[in-house]
């Protein structure tokens, strides 16, 4: 396939080319009030129409980068009222959970002096 499409993509040009200088009677162009048909007429067109493509292409590249920008600076403020939020949130119920954190605390004091007395055993041996 990667051998074949080169040149498919060749032929497919050759057929585009010859349709645009073959029929070329359906394609006129109006500059300013001066008809253009013919071969010109459908060069003139090809080459608009593809200009035109281009165009919105890059025009489409330029807003993709632009809101990518904008989203991305929307992101870091969002994550950081989240951020705020979630700090204030913390703060305005850690009164609430003082009577949860003292056994916590205490249960916490007793392992780690345990563990303390059983190192300094071990050491001693």
């Amino acid at each position: 396939m990667k051998k074949s499409a080169p040149w498919v993509i060749l032929l497919l040009a050759v057929l585009l080319v010859s349709a645009v200088f073959m029929y070329w009677s359906g394609t006129v162009i109006d500059l300013d009030g001066d008809r253009i048909d013919g071969p010109a007429g459908a060069l003139l067109g090809a080459l608009f129409a593809g200009g035109g493509l281009l165009f919105a292409g890059f025009v489409m590249v330029v807003v993709g980068l632009v809101l990518a920008v904008v989203f991305a600076g929307v992101g870091v403020l969002l994550l950081g009222g989240l951020a705020l939020g979630a700090f204030a949130l913390a703060a305005a119920i850690s009164p609430l959970l003082l009577p949860l954190l003292v056994p916590l605390a205490i249960i916490w004091f007793f392992v780690s002096r345990s563990r303390k007395q059983r190192a300094l055993r071990e050491q001693a041996v």
